[in-house]
C-alpha cells in the first residue's frame, strides 16, 4: 500500500533532526573538548599524588617574573632576548624519592626539568636534569653545573624513536635512594644508581643562548618516602 506523503514527512524530519543533533554535538566535542590537565583523579588522590603546578598561577615556585608567565593552563618559559646564563623556575619545597610527572612542549633550543637539585643564586641550580632538547638529548640525564654533563645516555636508541618534536612529550621521573629512572613517552630512557643528589627541588630551565620558548603543563609528584642521606 503506498504511504501519503504527508505520512513520510514525519520521519524523514526525525532523521534530519537526528543527524543535526549529532553533528552539533560532534562539533562541540571538537571545539570544546573536556579539559583534565593539571588536575588528579580520585584514584591519584588516593595514591597521594600531589600536583606541584595547579594551572592557574605560580604558587608554590619562584623564578625570574620576566621569562615566566601561565597561559591557557599550562606554564610558559620564554626569553625573548638572547640570553648569557641558564635560569629557572623552581620550587619553593624540596623533594627526596618520589615519582614525578611532567608534560613538556618545546618550541625551540634547549629545556630540562631538574630534580633533586640545589637552588643556587640568581636561580640557577646544580643537579639531575631529564633532558629535553632539539638536539640528541631528550631521554638523556644531564647533570646540571656537576661537571658531568651527560650521565646517562637516554637518547641512543630510545628518546630518539619516541619523541615527538614541536608536540607534546611525557616524562616521569623516579627516584627512589640510588635508584634513578626516566621514562619518556611510556619508553624507560634511563634506569641507573647513582649517590651525587639525595634530595633537592624540581625546577623547569631556561637555557642560554638565542631566544627560545617551551611549556609545561600536568607537574604532579607522589612522595615516596623520606631517603636524605645514603648510608
Amino acid at each position: 500500500m503506498a504511504l501519503h506523503p504527508k505520512q513520510l514527512i514525519g520521519p524523514i524530519i526525525t532523521r534530519v533532526v537526528s543527524s543535526f543533533v549529532t553533528s552539533v554535538l560532534s562539533l562541540a566535542l571538537v571545539v570544546f573538548p573536556g579539559n583534565n590537565d593539571n588536575t588528579l583523579t580520585s584514584v591519584e588522590k588516593r595514591e597521594g599524588w600531589v600536583l606541584l603546578f595547579n594551572g592557574r598561577n605560580l604558587d608554590g615556585w619562584y623564578g625570574e617574573t620576566a621569562f615566566w608567565k601561565v597561559l591557557d593552563g599550562t606554564i610558559i618559559g620564554s626569553s625573548g632576548h638572547r640570553l648569557t646564563r641558564n635560569t629557572f623556575l623552581i620550587t619553593r619545597q624540596k623533594f627526596s624519592d618520589f615519582v614525578l610527572k611532567v608534560d613538556i612542549k618545546l618550541a625551540n633550543r634547549n629545556s630540562g626539568v631538574q630534580f633533586r637539585s640545589k637552588a643556587l643564586r640568581r636561580y640557577s641550580v646544580r643537579g639531575y636534569q631529564a633532558d629535553a632538547t632539539q638536539g640528541k638529548a631528550w631521554g638523556n640525564l644531564h647533570g646540571e653545573n656537576t661537571g658531568r654533563r651527560v650521565i646517562v645516555d637516554g637518547w641512543t636508541g630510545k628518546g630518539e624513536k619516541v619523541v615527538r618534536p614541536g608536540k607534546w612529550n611525557h616524562y616521569e621521573i623516579y627516584c627512589k635512594g640510588r635508584h634513578i629512572k626516566l621514562t619518556l613517552n611510556g619508553v624507560v630512557t634511563v634506569d641507573t644508581y647513582d649517590t651525587m643528589f639525595p634530595e633537592g627541588v624540581v625546577a623547569l630551565q631556561l637555557h642560554r643562548g638565542e631566544p627560545m620558548n617551551v611549556a609545561f603543563r600536568n607537574i604532579k609528584i607522589k612522595p615516596l618516602g623520606a631517603t636524605k642521606a645514603y648510608p
